[in-house]
């Protein structure tokens, strides 16, 4: 779009733009967030403000029939490994499947402010900013850097900024966990991307654009794990070091409980409790409530429209009495030593086997991976 749109510009405001740009330099950086919030120049489409207060009810994925459901059991069993950890200082990163977070030597309360004030450092709001519940959570935001950097960019790009844009917008939560005299770190990551509709190819915008959501990015969650690191004192190399160590392999997989699916993991409660509620983190459910004692998340989830003329943005912000309410159901993590099992409960705290848990209980288990 900001190709077609120089073409028209007046020579006179391009030379202008070219004259400036003697004047600037890039940092070879692959991140460069500029927050929607800061200034009014970087529209937040309605789509993607709707969003942030609803979407996060709606588990990603397909629906899950049971047959499916039940051919992919077996794909999805894998066998353990050990959990990497890398120290440095009072800081280590540790790594389980595709997860990884900080173990920081310190107490929460005096690691909130510089966690803070590394996400508006590095160009966001916030718009959750939750100390007693250990949580808070950034604006959309654009990541600059992924722009293209040839000379008409480096030429407009100072002077008419704005008329350029990713089509991509991210958010970040971070989560402080207590366990015993440390603190654990965990970052998420969502992301949408705009797409046109209803299009025949990029050139075609007379049907305009709607904003979809796009797979998690577990390379930015890590590399801004891997600046907090640097935040928090350690050194470039060192940080970068311990985020590169060995990875290792899946430890979630699918199993059936008296006829109801859940997911089995290789590790004791703690480990598995603080993974299942960044996997919540990262599939987008809301977390309403929390009882670590009894091991139960309290979360909302939407059934899946299966009306075909619905788009994504329909199934979310349609008023039409047919659909349905979020649900309110538990995911309960339970533990006997060095294993446990993670499984869809309904509002009254009874095992679920309908198809909502076994879509459920596989997006977990993809995530846990």
């Amino acid at each position: 779009m900001a190709a077609l749109f120089s073409r028209f510009l007046p020579l006179s405001i391009l030379a202008l733009a070219m004259l400036a740009a003697g004047c600037s330099t890039f940092e070879g950086d692959r991140i460069d967030y500029k927050s929607a919030g800061k200034g009014a120049s970087l529209e937040v489409p309605p789509d993607l403000t709707q969003l942030s207060r609803e979407s996060r009810y709606v588990v990603p994925g397909v629906a899950v029939t049971a047959s499916g459901y039940a051919a992919g059991q077996t794909n999805v069993s894998v066998p353990t490994a050990a959990t990497a950890a890398n120290a440095v200082g009072d800081v280590r990163i540790e790594r389980a499947g595709s997860q990884r977070w900080l173990v920081v030597n310190r107490p929460a309360e005096k690691l909130w402010s510089p966690v803070r004030d590394f996400w508006q450092e590095s160009g966001f709001l916030l718009t959750i900013d939750q100390q007693n519940l250990g949580i808070m959570e950034t604006d959309w935001a654009e990541n600059r850097a992924k722009l293209p950097q040839d000379f008409i960019r480096n030429a407009l790009g100072k002077v008419l900024e704005n008329l350029y844009s990713t089509g991509e917008r991210d958010k970040f939560r971070t989560r402080l966990e207590v366990n015993g005299n440390t603190t654990e770190i965990y970052v998420s990551h969502r992301g949408m991307v705009e797409q046109i509709k209803n299009a025949s190819s990029r050139a075609d915008t007379s049907e305009g654009t709607v904003w979809v959501p796009r797979q998690i990015d577990s390379e930015l969650e890590t590399e801004f794990l891997r600046r907090l690191m640097v935040r928090l004192g350690v050194s470039q190399e060192q940080a970068k070091a311990a985020v590169t160590a060995g990875a290792t392999k899946p430890l979630a997989r699918i199993a059936d409980a008296g006829g109801k699916p859940v997911v089995q993991l290789d590790e004791g409660f703690d480990r598995a409790w603080r993974r299942v509620g960044l996997a919540l983190d990262r599939t987008g459910f809301t977390v309403e409530d929390r009882d670590r004692t009894q091991g139960l998340y309290f979360v909302r989830y939407v059934e899946p429209n299966e009306k075909k003329d619905h788009g994504f943005f329909a199934k979310l912000f349609t008023s039409s009495g047919s659909d349905a309410a979020p649900l309110k159901l538990r995911i309960a993590v339970k533990s006997a030593g060095d294993s446990s099992t993670v499984s869809v409960l309904d509002a009254s705290g009874a095992a679920d086997g309908s198809a909502n848990a076994q879509r459920i209980v596989k997006v977990i288990a993809d995530d846990l991976k």
